[in-house]
């Protein structure tokens, strides 16, 4: 018989050979993957030392992800190796991304404790795509920026402000999308940051608002992140020398002002996730050493 003979194999010699079931050879054969170089006298399928190189083929492109539609056409001609190849790159790329966004959602879900509904918007703020980012930060834009009496450079500025996830995003800078999404989209941290912005950004024809060096010059943070390291309290005199050497004979009720608009609105934790977006170096949060220097403001008020 044509199945006994040493250069032909059946299925399940094909089997035993490849170390595959009969079923998936069967199935494969079936759809053309791998077909039969012949038949026996009685009809069954019959293989060569060929077909064990074919199923081996079919195997590996099988384990890459590749469908056996795709397999077939590789198979036949119809195209190469590379160009699906190439296809499914792209389509892990995309897949990688999605998982990346399922981690970092369930990541935030994790560390807030979140309910099924927290969860819910945050999965939905999450996979937004590009262009409803973009809506959702303009929309920001328009009301905290918008209508400022400002000159030309900062308006301009104000325009080109742009913050999105990149095409790749790491985890935590998915997660910082998150909670910035929240944040942006919250009517009360938008009127807060109204005004803010409106205490500290210059307009035309005068100078900067005494305020605004608290937010825009760092060394006014590092300087109360000193004092605080040695031990000094807003209420120490030294403490009113330090706003002498920063401030001098600015007004510091301003000052003041414009310091309490810019904690109670939360503008150091905007900041923070701005950079973390961006996935820039931010700076620490310097919260506490604000909330320092208006108690010591405070108090050189009192005195």
């Amino acid at each position: 018989m044509d199945d006994e003979r040493p250069d032909v194999l059946t299925i399940g010699r094909l089997a035993r050979r490849t170390g595959l079931s009969v079923r998936t050879l069967r199935f494969w054969s079936d759809e053309g993957a791998v077909p039969p170089v012949a038949r026996s006298a009685s009809g069954y399928r019959l293989y060569d030392a060929g077909s064990v190189a074919r199923v081996e083929l079919v195997r590996t492109l099988r384990e890459l992800g590749l469908g056996l539609d795709e397999v077939c056409r590789v198979l036949s001609g119809r195209t190469t190796v590379a160009e699906v190849a190439d296809a499914h790159v792209a389509a892990l790329d995309a897949q990688i991304r999605s998982l990346k966004v399922s981690r970092a959602v369930l990541s935030t879900v994790t560390t807030r404790g979140s309910t099924a509904e927290e969860t819910a918007l945050m999965n939905r703020l999450a996979r937004l795509s590009a262009a409803e980012r973009k809506q959702v930060v303009d929309e920001f834009k328009e009301e905290v920026f918008g209508g400022l009496d400002v000159a030309p450079p900062v308006r301009a500025r104000f325009r080109a402000y742009s913050v999105d996830l990149p095409d790749d995003p790491t985890p935590e800078q998915v997660d910082a999308w998150i909670e910035l999404a929240e944040l942006v989209r919250d009517p009360g941290f938008r009127a807060r940051l109204r005004t803010w912005m409106e205490l500290n950004t210059p307009v035309p024809g005068q100078g900067r608002p005494p305020g605004a060096s608290i937010w825009w010059a760092r060394q006014v943070v590092q300087t109360v992140a000193a004092a605080r390291k040695r031990g000094v309290v807003p209420e120490d005199p030294e403490a009113g020398d330090m706003l002498s050497g920063l401030f001098g004979n600015t007004d510091r009720a301003a000052v003041l002002r414009s310091l309490e608009a810019g904690i109670e609105a939360g503008a150091e934790r905007y900041r923070t996730l701005v950079a973390r977006v961006r996935g820039q170096g931010a700076s620490p949060d310097a919260t506490e050493e604000l909330e320092w220097l208006a108690r010591a403001l405070r108090t050189a008020d009192r005195a």
